[in-house]
């Protein structure tokens, strides 16, 4: 029997409170897409409770949140709550936008996140590190 080929990754982009600068996201959606990714945006003002359902909804592999409002040390801990409620625990939530060093640093490390991009880091790191998360998570 062949192979089944693995099915592409899964991953929602989400802008969550009242940031209403999303082109980085945008930008980041169709780097993703281009890598061979499917990709699902959830649009501007969204709660972590309308983007924890609509993962469970897309069964995505990943969750990409972009912010620039500085809600990050409320926002991320709130998604990765819900994520592990709603029994995605295994689902990244990876976090982009204007994130502090010392406040990515202490999301990194209790376990919030699992990643965090900063202006400047470029589309194929982005999409590279993705990629190898997730088949790790996967197993393979």
């Amino acid at each position: 029997m062949p192979d089944t080929p693995a099915r592409p990754i899964r991953v929602l982009i989400a802008k969550v409170g009242l940031d209403g600068h999303d082109r980085g996201a945008k930008v980041v959606a169709a780097a993703l897409r281009d890598a061979g990714m499917e990709v699902i945006y959830t649009g501007l003002r969204k709660t972590p409770e309308v983007v924890v359902r609509a993962a469970e909804e897309e069964d995505v592999d990943a969750v990409g949140v972009s912010i620039l409002s500085g809600a990050h040390g409320t926002v991320l801990p709130r998604l990765r709550t819900l994520l592990d409620e709603a029994g995605l625990d295994d689902v990244l939530l990876v976090a982009g936008g204007t994130i502090p060093s010392d406040d990515a640093d202490d999301l990194l490390a209790r376990g919030v996140v699992d990643q965090v991009f900063t202006p400047g880091a470029s589309l194929a790191a982005i999409a590279d590190s993705l990629e190898a998360s997730v088949q790790a998570r996967r197993g393979g």
